[in-house]
């Protein structure tokens, strides 16, 4: 367990390496640019390793991919470890619309996955880095 002491000297050297300085007026500046979209945790269902899932996991993959292009996932994460944690996605639509789009995919309509949805606060733009 880490003591306070060691994290806080671990902030102090992240934050020396850091360039840009965040001052208060530009926090307080940024905060009404936050909009709501909604975070979906995707995860293992009770059928993940039933022996129809992998085509069923590549008619999900198709339909995660048509999300995107059509605009409504604007982040997609596959989870690359060994947790029930298959995926993290953030829609550009309210927590309704994206439990009724998460309700109708094949994967969780199958069982082979649960999910989670979060309302969460972004800066528009935001993307991860090329």
């Amino acid at each position: 367990m880490t003591d306070v002491a060691d994290g806080a000297a671990g902030w102090n050297l992240l934050e020396a390496n850091m360039a840009t300085t965040i001052t208060d007026e530009r926090m307080r500046a940024s905060e009404p640019t936050t909009r709501t979209y909604t975070a979906v945790i995707l995860k293992d269902g009770p059928n993940r390793h039933a022996h129809h899932a992998d085509a069923v996991i590549e008619e999900h993959g198709r339909r995660i991919q048509q999300l995107r292009a059509d605009g409504l996932l604007s982040i997609l994460c596959a989870v690359d470890d060994d947790t029930e944690v298959d995926g993290i996605g953030i829609f550009d639509l309210d927590a309704k619309r994206t439990r009724d789009l998460m309700d109708i995919d094949p994967g969780v309509r199958a069982g082979i996955f649960d999910y989670e949805v979060h309302p969460v606060l972004g800066y528009p733009g935001d993307a991860l880095p090329c």
